[in-house]
């Protein structure tokens, strides 16, 4: 590989192109009031962004009344917009969890509450009734639950889900190239969502793709040769996500065989920095203490399509976890809920969840978690009271601290 791909991709960008941008160590100011004004555009967006208000709830509030599941990786942070479609290597799509910073093995109710709060959230936002709420919450319930019976029945999707899911069946690299980067050309341009990079960014960025194991990530895909030259075509920092802003974050331009071809041969890699959970650990349970082994691990646990194709490595002695964005790979988009597909998605999504839970347990665990699932039913609500009333106590509590939140960015605004 040519370590001089990516400063040639650099002098050729247009200097206008570069005026205005942020230099690196000006990042940090920036990206965290960009987060602060995703997280006031919406309750929905702010339950997304504040993983952290969710734990303090969770610990300090309501945690000794929840029950304590099987330990197993959960996902930490369950909220709509982390599940979505998900191709492996071979090229099959499915719907699983497809963002793991949160994840540990811990309580697998967590999983479930946090859901229920993002889909209660979502339900409010439409406009939906309290009635609404409460039989979405019910499914939600059954949809878990069943994900741990003796046989499990595939769950037809929701219309929402299935329009996603068909979408991502049908797009190719030029899908991705023009929502990801804007262009079909082998270059990022830089703009809102990609900044320029420092010196030892582009020479640690080269060094990562010159590891022959980060090496074969892009090269194991189905119809690639394992034997492809890996060239750098050009990098830059990606303004990305809500709650990971101020990590870092770069998108990487790559061509698998040395000619650069539309399509195949080029991919587009992700590099995210692992960070310290905020999700709570089982503390009698070992974990890989690098941040991007925890969350390799877990992908491979909870969604095997997404951890197939991820590796752990060290850049800027950070721990960074490495994927190639695949055009099959979106997140659910449900800012709005019908009352028609409310009860539905529930269902849906909570057995995909279920699922992942599942696939971690022998037998006998979930013949004992179901029937732990199945206590503390009520003759108002067909769902364990503690979901229920977690939920009403969550939303209650997020509600005040988004407008909390909006008072005080319009003030600093």
């Amino acid at each position: 590989m040519s370590s001089d791909h990516l400063r040639r991709s650099d002098m050729s960008k247009n200097s206008k192109a570069n005026k205005g941008m942020p230099a690196p160590d000006d990042r940090q100011a920036l990206l965290t009031e960009l987060r602060r004004c995703k997280m006031a555009r919406s309750p929905h967006a702010y339950v997304r962004g504040n993983t952290e208000r969710f734990y303090e709830w969770v610990m300090e509030a309501n945690g000794d009344s929840l029950p304590r599941g099987p330990a197993v990786w959960i996902c930490g942070d369950c909220h709509t917009g982390n599940l979505g479609p998900i191709a492996n290597a071979k090229g099959k799509v499915e719907i699983q969890i497809r963002d793991l910073d949160q994840t540990v093995i811990g309580n697998p109710v967590h999983d479930v509450v946090r859901l229920g709060l993002s889909l209660a959230t979502a339900a409010r936002g439409s406009s939906l009734s309290g009635l609404n709420v409460v039989r979405m919450i019910e499914a939600l319930a059954a949809g878990y639950e069943s994900a741990f019976a003796d046989e499990v029945i595939d769950i037809r999707r929701p219309e929402p889900v299935h329009v996603t899911m068909k979408e991502a069946v049908h797009r190719s690299w030029q899908h991705l190239a023009r929502e990801r980067i804007e262009d079909l050309h082998p270059t990022i341009p830089l703009g809102k969502r990609f900044w320029p990079l420092a010196g030892d960014e582009r020479k640690a960025i080269e060094a990562l793709f010159a590891d022959e194991d980060i090496a074969s990530l892009p090269t194991s895909l189905k119809g690639r040769k394992d034997s492809g030259e890996i060239v750098v075509l050009d990098a830059a920092y990606w303004v990305k996500g809500c709650s990971s802003l101020g990590r870092l974050r770069y998108a990487v331009l790559l061509d698998v065989d040395g000619g650069v071809v539309e399509g195949d041969d080029l991919c587009l890699m992700d590099i995210k920095e692992g960070v310290k959970a905020a999700a709570p650990r089982y503390d009698d349970v070992a974990m890989p203490r690098d941040n991007a082994l925890r969350v390799l691990e877990g992908a491979r646990n909870l969604s095997p399509f997404l951890g197939e194709r991820m590796r752990a490595a060290r850049l800027l002695d950070r721990g960074v976890v490495i994927r190639e964005l695949l055009p099959q790979d979106m997140k659910l988009e449900i800012e709005q809920l019908g009352k028609d597909d409310a009860m539905h998605v529930a269902h849906y999504l909570a057995g995909v969840v279920g699922k992942a839970h599942a696939r971690q347990m022998d037998d006998a665990t979930k013949r004992e978690w179901r029937a732990e699932l199945g206590r503390n039913r009520s003759k108002t609500i067909d769902a364990p009271l503690w979901l229920w009333n977690s939920i009403v106590q969550l939303v209650s509590s997020h509600e005040a601290g988004y407008l909390e939140h909006c008072r005080r960015y319009a003030t600093d605004a």
